[in-house]
């Protein structure tokens, strides 16, 4: 236990360096994500025999990476960034990796941003290419978890997003202060778990969004229990009694995923006492 422990002073987040540039792990890590999403995407679209073909696929992910992007730093810049006028009169600055003349690299991105920026993306690719929106988004639920894996993974080996204090065996000294390895725990929690329970149900959804409803339902819950062992961001620390941003932010997303549910869910009750009443008048 000791080695897990002191893990970060055996580990370097820097990958390797090219022509000077520092590649670091989680730059790898996020780019496993979007791989491994667009790759468990196709599998479930070939092996669930969906009309849709994967060059769709391929065209979707890069207009959703785009919003995903610019929607996670923005985001950031709105909910965890207090006094924040100045980059909004300035927006250019919100993507300037250089600081003083420094390659610095850009840090901060807001998972909930990254949502809002997808659904933006998603909505105006749909409305371009005439998609089922519905039916998409259900093999995102399952696709995203799948990919987020990477990313929590790549937070813990850069060293971002770390847990609160604590004397348990799980513990890992980060700057010499023994914290819940949190990032792993989201990584699981929120990737692994949420992917499993989605990937087994697929088959069983009684109707198109009820997945992407789902996932919605089922990572707020999965993040607002990790954001307990996750370290409020300093900036911002608790915003409401010992709620975070983080858990806010979630109760918001369950409260849609739910909202979503249910309207989806009348809809295709309707649409069955429609049918219903129409072959019954038929009949006569």
């Amino acid at each position: 236990m000791n080695f897990w422990h002191h893990i970060y002073e055996h580990f370097n987040p820097i990958a390797f360096e090219i022509f000077g540039l520092k590649v670091h792990w989680y730059g790898i890590m996020y780019i496993l994500a979007l791989l491994s999403a667009l790759y468990v995407a196709k599998l479930i679209v070939k092996k669930d025999k969906l009309s849709i073909s994967e060059s769709i696929l391929d065209n979707y992910f890069i207009w959703v990476e785009i919003g995903v992007i610019l929607g996670a730093r923005i985001g950031y810049f709105i909910f965890y960034v207090p006094n924040n006028l100045y980059y909004f009169t300035h927006p250019w600055q919100m993507f300037n990796p250089f600081v003083n003349g420094k390659f610095v690299g850009i840090a901060g991105m807001s998972y909930h941003g990254a949502v809002i920026g997808f659904a933006i993306a998603t909505f105006l690719f749909v409305k371009k290419y005439k998609i089922n929106m519905w039916k998409l988004l259900d093999i995102v639920a399952i696709a995203v978890p799948a990919g987020y894996v990477f990313g929590r993974i790549g937070n813990f080996l850069n060293q971002r997003l770390i847990g609160r204090v604590t004397d348990s065996d799980i513990g890992i000294y980060v700057n010499g202060v023994l914290r819940y390895p949190s990032q792993l725990f989201e990584a699981f929690f929120e990737g692994v778990v949420i992917f499993i329970i989605l990937f087994l149900y697929r088959k069983k959804k009684k109707f198109d969004g009820e997945l992407i409803s789902l996932y919605m339902i089922l990572y707020g819950i999965a993040r607002s229990f990790c954001e307990m062992f996750r370290q409020p961001d300093p900036q911002l620390g608790f915003i409401f009694m010992h709620f975070t941003m983080g858990e806010l932010l979630s109760f918001v997303m369950i409260l849609a995923g739910i909202v979503i549910y249910f309207i989806k869910l009348s809809n295709i009750s309707k649409k069955k006492l429609y049918n219903n009443t129409k072959n019954k008048r038929i009949k006569k």
